[in-house]
This record gives C-alpha cells, sequence and structure tokens, in this order.
C-alpha cells in the first residue's frame, strides 16, 4: 500500500506542475489589469502605478512571473492579495474551512439519500417505490442548483420564516448556540448540493446494482441459504459500489463548481465567493490560488479513489 501511494504522489507532481503552468500562462495572457483604477484615477501619479507592476513583477516576462511564484509557493508564500491587502493564503485559509464543511456535509447527504434509494430502487424493480424515485431523481438533477436555491429560500426563509438565507460568519452567539445558528444557516445549502448529487448519484446506485444482482455468485450465495439481507449487503452493495466511487471522484470538479453558484446564492463566505470576487477585481494572485485548490483537491480525491477501490474490490491488487 505505502509503495502504491508513494508512486501515485510521484504521477501526481508533474499533473501539478503541468496545471500550475497551464494556469498562470492562461490567467497571465488575459486581459485586466489589477492596478487598473489607479490608471484612471487622475489624482494618482503614473509613476506610483509603474512603481506598483514593478514591486509586483507584473512587467516581467510570464516565463520569469511563473518561476517566481512557484518558487514562492513551494516556500509557502501565495502572494499577496491586490484587492484584500493581504497574503494569499491567509485569505484562502479564512474562506476554505466553511467551503469544505458546506461540500463534505452535502456528500454525506447525498451519498445518504442516493444509496438506500438506488438500492432498494434495485432490488424491487419497476415497483411503484422504484418509479416514483426514478421520477423525483430525474426532477432533482434537472433542475440547477441555482433554481432550486431560490426555491429554497422563498419557500423556507420568506414564506415558513424557518431559516436564513444570507450565511453571516459575525454571529454573536456563544456555546451550542453559535453551533446551531451555524448549522442552521448551513441548512439550505447543504441540501441543494446534496439533493442535487443525491438525485444524479441513486439512478447510478440502481443501474450498478441491477447489473451486480444478476450475476452468478449472487445466485450461489442465495442457494446456500444466506438471507436476503445478507446477500444483498455483503455480496451485492460492495460489489456495486465501485462504480460509483469512480462516479464520485470524477464528479469532485463538478461539485466544486455547483459550491460557487450556491455561494452566491446564499451568500456563503466560502473559497467560491472569494474565487468570484477576485476574478471582478483581477485579483490574479487569488484566482490562481483559489484554482489552483480546486486543482490539487481533484487530484487527491482521484488517488482516494484508487485507494477505495482496493478495499471494496479484493481482486484489486496495489501494485
Amino acid at each position: 500500500m505505502s509503495g502504491y501511494l508513494l508512486r501515485r504522489l510521484l504521477i501526481a507532481v508533474p499533473s501539478v506542475i503541468g496545471i500550475s503552468i497551464v494556469l498562470f500562462t492562461v490567467l497571465a495572457l488575459a486581459p485586466g489589469d489589477p492596478f487598473e483604477e489607479l490608471a484612471t484615477n487622475p489624482a494618482i501619479p503614473p509613476e506610483v502605478r509603474a512603481n506598483l507592476r514593478a514591486q509586483f513583477g507584473l512587467d516581467d516576462p510570464v516565463a520569469v512571473r511563473y518561476a517566481r511564484w512557484f518558487g514562492s509557493m513551494l516556500q509557502g508564500d501565495w502572494g499577496f492579495s491586490f484587492a484584500s491587502r493581504i497574503d494569499v493564503d491567509d485569505l484562502i485559509l479564512q474562506r476554505l474551512p466553511v467551503t469544505l464543511f458546506v461540500i463534505g456535509m452535502s456528500q454525506v447527504f447525498a451519498l445518504a439519500v442516493a444509496l438506500p434509494v438506488g438500492v432498494y430502487s434495485a432490488t424491487r424493480p419497476y415497483s411503484i417505490f422504484d418509479q416514483i424515485a426514478n421520477t423525483l431523481a430525474f426532477i432533482g438533477f434537472s433542475l440547477p442548483t441555482f433554481f432550486t436555491g431560490i426555491l429554497f429560500i422563498l419557500f423556507f426563509s420568506i414564506y415558513l420564516d424557518w431559516l436564513p438565507f444570507v450565511y453571516r460568519a459575525d454571529i454573536a452567539e456563544t456555546g451550542w448556540r453559535w453551533y446551531w445558528e451555524h448549522l442552521r444557516q448551513s441548512i439550505m445549502p447543504i441540501a441543494v448540493l446534496g439533493l442535487f448529487q443525491g438525485a444524479s448519484w441513486t439512478r447510478y446506485v440502481r443501474s450498478a446494482v441491477l447489473d451486480v444482482i444478476r450475476l452468478d455468485y449472487v445466485t450461489t450465495a442465495r442457494s446456500k441459504g444466506l438471507a436476503e439481507r445478507v446477500v444483498i449487503v455483503k455480496h451485492v452493495v460492495r460489489n456495486a459500489l465501485i462504480p460509483v466511487v469512480t462516479l464520485v471522484a470524477l464528479q469532485m470538479p463538478a461539485v466544486f463548481g455547483g459550491a460557487i453558484v450556491t455561494e452566491q446564492i446564499f451568500r456563503v463566505p466560502g473559497i467560491g465567493s472569494l474565487l468570484i470576487s477576485a476574478i471582478q477585481a483581477n485579483d490574479t494572485p487569488v484566482i490562481m490560488a483559489v484554482t489552483f485548490v480546486f486543482a490539487i483537491l481533484v487530484i487527491f480525491f482521484n488517488l482516494l479513489a484508487d485507494v477505495l477501490y482496493g478495499w471494496l474490490d479484493p481482486r484489486i491488487s496495489y501494485r
């Protein structure tokens, strides 16, 4: 296992470097100037703008700027935010926990919905439950997150007045009340992302279980007198989860993309809203850092999927 992980990490290193080169080059060649406001402000002399560009090395060649950025990043210095006037790594560390909490809980919620519904639908195909589940699943992944988010706000916040529709980071409560208020304002973003992913995964879980449940070894397990629950849980679900794990890992970029939209709807102070504000302000160091963090997270989840393969399927060896 350790040798396999080491090899995968060594393979991931050139992938990370290649992604960083592409991202940095695209952002460097993109139109826009972080000091554009200074150029249009008559009260600021042009020499000040020129000195700032020289100070941050914005007039240097792209290769020189990338080498400087990559070397600083390896030393833990991710640059300086032109808009927020603080270090980029501090800015990301302030926003990343909120995003990881919302995304993580939404994925747990999606799996909690998709696994039992998908398995139960596959064990009773074309039943009333299966037809209702399929219909709701089609509706769930057909509606975009910004539409369901607005519906949740209208129903749970405006009509019922149960949940706040604006995420506030500066909650004045203390103790358990503080945790409860954070949970209340996280329910709708988590539900919007979780239901969207859960609806899609339900279809995949149902299809995977239907493929496995017809195999010969399942029939053999039943002929041995094993209980149906044992056959489904121990022999069917475990093998059916292998393609589902692949799907979950490969859909992580889409999850982060959906989180960006959801954070804008509910004003969640996460890394997605940070990326949007950085794009609007042409804050290149923040854009580069956030997209690079997203790329690393995608590579990490793909590595996690490969590790889970061996746990789900004993036939797979780490060589």
